[in-house]
């Protein structure tokens, strides 16, 4: 009995052993590049997940180079990787995407953002979605007088809210409000209180894009998924209420008249789960970067005052040159604004900075972001004046953590600090 006890403990010793050296050991048909797969399953996650300081290159990604180069292997959620810090490499694999390489997600993203979205799509099916949302947010469409009016009075409405309130905002929350409201409103005519509801089902989105996908009640990514099936849910509402309302000829068609015309076509590529998750990543993406690179705009802006002021000088030349004084930014000023934009570098692409991406994979949203951003900041710094109140801690986890959020208070142009504000 007691041979035969040690002996399944030998092989069960073996085959975890074996196990081990597979995982620390994964195929390939080629040649791995040297780096460590961590712990099974877990991996290296604990390491990558730990918080950095927001200046710099993070501690996970510095000391792998240092040990093993520019190209490393690592696993990360329980999924094995290669991580390129190469600009040259990286910006090869953009361009060879769906001929030497193949985009891919973790499977938390996957399924958050939806197995048909257009983030997992490839090839001909990824171009085709690629258009379709360039026809709402690309360059020609912001062009348009009806979206950059929607801009411009959302981003006014919301910075005299905040003031009247007191003057003191928390930036970060705020802001993403202020844009999830625009895209809420410009994919989906959804405003006002749905509009709010709708946002907080996004409240994990961003967390659990990057998770073990273990859907667990308490985990961030079972409650990614809860707040996906409520906003999946609204989203399909509006789709079938707009479907059984008949609209007037003289009417102009938005974004989501032309998905539900796309619907109706007899050869369409599209399906209506397909429309379905590429609303609900657009809601997403056009609010959660935005909103983050506005609030480090401001963070940096109260570090660099000799830069705020050059920023203001550039903004209050161009109300100077219009007919109409309180008209919003057009496309023109927007495309004036030279020392707003900060060099090319952000425009074309390069392989050094990548902000948006590059090949086919090149954000069809980049220009509607850095609309919303210029004029964001154009009507800031040429109606208001601010003070950072409560700076926070902000952190990479690996995205960015606005620990204790960015605060500021806020008063009219003209006025002291110290005024009263009246709503």
């Amino acid at each position: 009995m007691f041979p035969t006890i040690l002996c399944l403990v030998a092989l069960v010793l073996v085959g975890i052993s074996q196990w081990i050296y597979r995982w620390r050991n994964p195929r390939c048909n080629g040649v791995l590049p040297p780096g460590s797969m961590g712990f099974p399953i877990i991996g290296e996650s604990m390491q990558f997940f730990s918080s950095q300081p927001l200046d710099g290159v993070p501690s996970f990604i510095q000391k792998r180079v240092e040990r093993y180069g520019s190209l490393f292997r690592t696993s990360v959620v329980g999924q094995p990787m290669v991580v390129s810090t190469d600009a040259e490499i990286n910006h090869y694999i953009f361009q060879q995407e769906g001929k030497l390489f193949q985009c891919w997600y973790t499977e938390s993203a996957r399924q958050i953002t939806g197995k048909q979205g257009i983030m997992v799509q490839s090839g001909v099916m990824h171009k085709y979605l690629r258009n379709l949302a360039l026809s709402l947010i690309g360059p020609e469409k912001l062009k348009d007088g009806r979206l950059l009016h929607e801009m411009n009075e959302i981003t006014r409405n919301h910075l005299h809210m905040w003031n009247g309130c007191g003057g003191e905002v928390e930036v970060k929350e705020a802001i993403a409000t202020m844009v999830f409201q625009l895209a809420a409103k410009v994919l989906l005519c959804c405003t006002g209180e749905m509009a709010l509801k709708l946002r907080r089902d996004y409240k994990d989105f961003f967390n659990g894009l990057i998770s073990f996908p273990f859907n667990i009640p308490g985990t961030t990514f079972h409650s990614a998924l809860k707040g996906r099936r409520n906003a999946l849910k609204v989203i399909k509402d509006t789709f079938n209420k707009r479907r059984s309302t008949k609209k007037s000829h003289d009417q102009e068609a938005d974004f989501l008249d032309c998905l539900l015309e796309e619907l109706d076509k007899k050869e369409t590529p599209l399906t209506e789960d397909i429309a379905l998750d590429l609303v609900f990543l657009l809601l997403f993406a056009a609010f959660e970067t935005s909103s983050s690179a506005i609030t480090l705009a401001l963070k940096f802006l109260n570090h660099h005052p000799e830069a705020l002021k050059e920023l203001r000088e550039e903004h209050e030349r161009i109300p100077s040159n219009r007919q109409n004084q309180e008209m919003g930014v057009t496309w023109t000023e927007y495309k004036s604004m030279t020392f707003t934009h900060m060099g090319q570098e952000l425009h074309a692409g390069s392989k050094k900075f990548m902000a948006f991406g590059g090949g086919s994979r090149l954000c069809a949203g980049a220009d509607f972001a850095k609309l919303q951003m210029a004029i964001f900041l154009h009507h800031l710094v040429t109606n208001y004046r601010w003070k950072v109140v409560k700076e926070g801690n902000i952190i990479r986890q690996p995205g960015l953590k606005f620990v204790k959020g960015f605060h500021i208070r806020m008063w009219d142009n003209g006025m002291d600090e110290g005024t009263d504000i009246i709503a």
